[in-house]
């Protein structure tokens, strides 16, 4: 029986899309499998066909292009799932623009997925940061996601850039991203976290591995703070009634106590200190989402 697997990757004004595409070319056939690359370009224009279109040449299965304009990732996630249900894909499996997956990838995702008798499951991005990055930047690996670090058994969430999910006839076909987080961020960590509440079992596949360059304008402590901060507001999702929104609201604000403490005890040592420094700004977060303070806007800027 023949395994359909649509590969999905939303872009948006980034070059490079086409060393990703290059890369997915690359990779190890997976017996059975029908593979199919769907990319969604969130550009006002359709400035990514023609890049899309050349790298795709390069491709053993077919390249399949959606314009998807709006400058929200939410939307182009949704068009990559729409084009999965209309050719009833069995599997799908998503990616960033800005990756680049290891020959083995593919084959080391579904098969961390079987053997676990799961629903789906997260792989491992690996950031790549240049000589000149600040040692505490590198040291903290904020960039990185290590899925198997979140615990043994099924896990709650995780994000888009590396994962496979079960499809086709699946309960949760109909669920799409939130469009509302779109700009903020944040839309995969709630879409997981739902697919999670309806009993979607997903696990950790750290051997399945995809590398990610960080840029100069990533590796600040302002955009981090940020990017943390907002991470924050999107935990809230998981308090969903009065009496837990309170006690995460009494908790985060304790945590972030303590953060602001132990960030002036680091004294000199940056690294300690900006790790503090960013924990807090985790927990700042929760406490902002719960007294639904705007988010910041991540997304549907030029790229960095």
């Amino acid at each position: 029986m023949t395994l359909r697997i649509d590969i999905l990757m939303c872009t948006f004004r980034r070059p490079m899309v086409a060393e990703a595409i290059e890369a997915i070319g690359r990779i190890t056939p997976l017996p059975g499998a029908e593979l199919r690359l769907v990319i969604a370009d969130n550009d006002d224009t359709d400035s990514a066909r023609e890049v899309v279109a050349r790298a795709a040449q390069t491709l053993p299965f077919p390249c399949h292009y959606i314009h998807a304009p709006a400058r929200n990732i939410s939307l182009a996630r949704n068009a990559c799932l729409d084009a999965a249900t209309a050719r009833g894909a069995d599997w799908i499996v998503s990616l960033d623009d800005d990756e680049t997956v290891m020959p083995d990838w593919l084959v080391e995702l579904m098969d961390s997925v079987a053997r676990a008798g799961a629903d789906g499951g997260f792989g491992t991005v690996q950031a790549i940061y240049p000589p000149g990055a600040p040692e505490w930047v590198s040291a903290l690996d904020l960039h990185s996601s290590h899925p198997e670090r979140f615990g043994s058994g099924w896990l709650k969430t995780g994000n888009s850039g590396n994962v496979a999910l079960r499809w086709q006839g699946t309960s949760w076909a109909d669920q799409r991203y939130d469009l509302s987080r779109g700009v903020t961020g944040g839309e995969d960590t709630e879409f997981f976290l739902r697919l999670s509440a309806m009993g979607v079992r997903l696990v950790a596949a750290p051997r399945a591995v995809v590398t990610e360059p960080v840029p100069a304008t990533r590796q600040t402590l302002e955009w981090l703070a940020v990017r943390r901060y907002r991470m924050g507001q999107t935990h809230i999702v998981t308090a969903r009634n009065a009496p837990q929104r309170a006690w995460l609201f009494a908790t985060a604000a304790a945590k972030f106590a303590y953060c602001r403490v132990a960030e002036r005890l680091a004294g000199r040592n940056e690294t300690r200190r900006n790790f503090w420094f960013l924990r807090g700004q985790l927990h700042k977060g929760v406490c902002a989402g719960l007294l639904d303070r705007p988010a910041p806007q991540l997304y549907g800027r030029d790229p960095v």
